[in-house]
């Protein structure tokens, strides 16, 4: 077994020093290594060894620094979310290309995921998307943005799981937060 530093604290020496002898004195014979670490772990309160490694790991990893969000272009979201209407429906094509592919992103998060669609299914996601009337530019330029996967005979689609880019999260939020914020309350 590889040498493991980690750091040791007992609640109350007294109860571990009580809680060895119980654990050594009801053997027959002497605990290995791996059973002398599992009993200090749960003299400590962790479930076992691994418990207790586990544990000191996720320390580690929560008091790891995080990393600065990345800077968000705001002038790229405002540009994307005025090609969407009132209720998140794309009323137009954008000319820049960075743009549309922000746009894809908010449709992209339409697509439900981990599940395979069909053709049809994808088309009918589409056209109630966007107000255009070009569903098939759509599903295209959303395959060459490696936001849809396909197969071969391109029966069979499926959303491919990633972390949008941050203008484009911020796009999906903020065209959603300002479709329901228009939306009349009931009465």
């Amino acid at each position: 077994m590889s040498r493991i530093s980690l750091p040791y604290q007992a609640p109350d020496v007294s109860a571990l020093a009580r809680l060895l002898k119980r654990e050594i004195h009801a053997r027959e014979d002497k605990p290995g290594h791996v059973e002398l670490l599992n009993i200090l772990a749960k003299a400590a309160g962790y479930r076992n060894f691994q418990h207790l490694k586990a544990s000191d790991a996720a320390r580690d990893r929560l008091a790891a620094p995080q990393p600065e969000p990345e800077a968000v272009d705001f002038r790229r979201v405002e540009d994307a979310a005025r090609c969407f209407g009132a209720d998140g429906v794309l009323t137009r094509w954008p000319a820049r290309t960075v743009i549309q592919q922000l746009c894809l992103w908010r449709l992209w998060a339409r697509f439900p995921a981990d599940r395979d669609l069909s053709e049809r299914e994808v088309n009918e996601i589409l056209k109630t998307a966007h107000a255009f009337g070009d569903h098939v530019l759509l599903r295209r330029e959303m395959f060459n943005q490696k936001l849809l996967d396909r197969t071969a005979d391109c029966r069979v689609y499926r959303r491919i799981e990633q972390r949008p880019p941050p203008e484009a999260l911020a796009l999906i939020r903020g065209v959603r937060a300002s479709a329901t914020a228009r939306v009349p309350a009931a009465g």
